[in-house]
This record gives structure tokens, sequence and C-alpha cells, in this order.
């Protein structure tokens, strides 16, 4: 990429891969808005997305790409979470504003299931000194259909996390991992919860992680689920990539990747999943761009 940043909001549009925000060194927050063509191996400029912010979320609805939440930190050292709500169209490379989330959320989970964005979690909004290590996170969860006037709270998420990932199982909200502080103390998770739209309901599926993790990416492909890297207690930011059989849900090891990276863009297109970004081990932000593809 053009300049270096970790947790970018990334969405795929008709086999490109947008990237948008993130933070830079310092923790700079970032307005900049990039989209790479895996066909020419090359990164363009787009129109500077109109808020500066790092850990927004993004994602496509046919022909819009909406970026959600995230937050900046202040010339004070203290951060501002978003309830900002911006839609970018690639036909046109515009920006415009759109309605405004229920509640901030900053380094959230957001899936789409049945056409609805979903925004579960993140940083608590009264966690705004810029000490995770005593942020009780957030379990807030709402939904949106891209063209209703205001977005819809739906059941809280049972364990409040940041730094979760979110996928879309049989037409149900997988939140998987992430991070918090509790009175027992700051930890990952391994634990995966599960939203079911039809019945409004929380539940804790059958299955966990191969490890507790934060930061991770993940992604589902042909039945399979794939996590890569992420921050791990006993090891920090790590290499390792792991991939569930969605059919007999059992877990395989993956090749390391080249390095450790954590707090990524993911984004599959085609037959090949590509991180995008990220930290290294010593929190330094990636320029570098790497892609997976299974056998």
């Amino acid at each position: 990429m053009t300049l270096a940043r970790s947790h970018p909001a990334v969405a795929v549009y008709e086999g490109k891969i947008y990237s948008f925000g993130g933070g830079g060194d310092d923790f700079k927050s970032l307005d900049l808005s990039e989209v790479y063509d895996p066909k020419t191996d090359q990164w363009q400029s787009l129109a500077p997305m109109p808020t500066l912010r790092s850990g927004a979320l993004a994602a496509t609805l046919g022909d819009v790409i909406y970026v959600m939440g995230g937050g900046f930190k202040k010339t004070d050292g203290k951060f501002k979470f978003l309830t900002t709500v911006e839609a970018y169209f690639p036909k046109e490379d515009r920006w415009s504003t759109q309605p405004s989330l229920l509640q901030p959320h900053d380094y959230p989970a957001s899936a789409i299931v049945d056409g609805l964005i979903y925004i579960i979690g993140g940083h608590h909004p009264d966690a705004t000194e810029g000490g995770p290590q005593t942020d009780p996170a957030f379990s807030f969860t709402e939904r949106w259909d891209g063209s209703s006037d205001t977005w819809q709270a739906v059941a809280d998420m049972p364990t409040p996390r940041f730094a979760a990932s979110a996928i879309e199982i049989d037409q149900k909200l997988c939140v998987l991992g992430g991070v918090a502080a509790s009175p027992e103390g700051f930890h990952e998770y391994d634990l995966i919860e599960v939203y079911d739209p039809k019945h409004s309901s929380w539940s804790q599926s059958s299955f966990v992680m191969p490890s507790s993790s934060a930061g991770q990416g993940a992604v589902v492909f042909n039945n399979r689920l794939y996590v890569f890297g992420g921050f791990r207690e006993d090891i920090g930011i790590c290499k390792h990539g792991s991939v569930l059989d969605l059919e007999d849900k059992t877990w395989s090891a993956l090749p390391d990747m080249p390095l450790d990276r954590a707090a990524m863009g993911v984004a599959l297109v085609d037959d090949t999943i590509y991180l995008i970004g990220g930290w290294r081990a010593n929190r330094s932000v990636k320029d570098s761009v790497i892609c997976f593809r299974d056998k």
C-alpha cells in the first residue's frame, strides 16, 4: 500500500479490494482511501474519506460500500469513538453521509446476514482514556438494511468484547474471539457466540476457536472457516493460522504467515484470501498485503 496502516476498514466490490482509513504511525487515524485490483496487482488512490478514523468497518450492499464507526486519538491523548456512517460509491468515487449508529462502536465486529449489516460490540463508549487493559468492552448490537432512516437495536451479545471477528454461517451471525477486561483480569476469548435473527436470540456455539485470540482475520469460503494471526496472551501477535471444516467441526493448522500480523483488513476475492496491513509483533504498522489460496 502507499502508506502503512493497521485497523483499516476493508470491503470488496466487483472483484476489487477497497481500504478506508486505519491507524498509521503513532496510531494517527487516516482518511486515506485506496482500491487494489488483483488483476493488475496495483493500488489506486480514491477520494479521501470525509472522516479521519481507524477501527471502523466496511460492508458492501449493492453498489455502495458503507464505512461505520471507528474512532481517532485526540491531541490530549484520549480517544473519540464515533457513530459516523458514510457511504462510498465506487462507480462515482464520491462519499455521502448516512444514518448514524445508535451507539459509538470502535473496533467492533461486523457481518452481513440476509441483507442486513450487523455491528457488534467494540471498545466501551466510556473507555476513552486509551487503556484497553481496563476496557470492559461493549456488547451492544445493532443492524441496518442500507435504506432505512435509523439503525435497529437487537439483543446484546452475551460477552462484551472488542477486536473480535464476525462471519455469517447458515444465515446466523457468529462472533469469534475478541478481548476485554473483566473482574478476573484482561484476557482474550476462544468462545464463539451465535445470533439467530429468526429468534432474536444468542447462544454459545458447540465449538470454540483453537486458541484464545483477538485482532485476528476471519473469513468463510467453501464451507470452511479460516482464521489468521491475531494476538494471543501466551505469545503476543502471531503468524499462525487455522481452518475449521464446518461439516465435521474439526480444526486444522494452516501454514504460518510470512510474518506476525494482527488488526489487519481481510478480503475474499474469487478463491483468494487477502490480508491487508495490520500490526507487526512490535505494534508497528505494515504496508504489505499477503494472500492465501488453499489447495
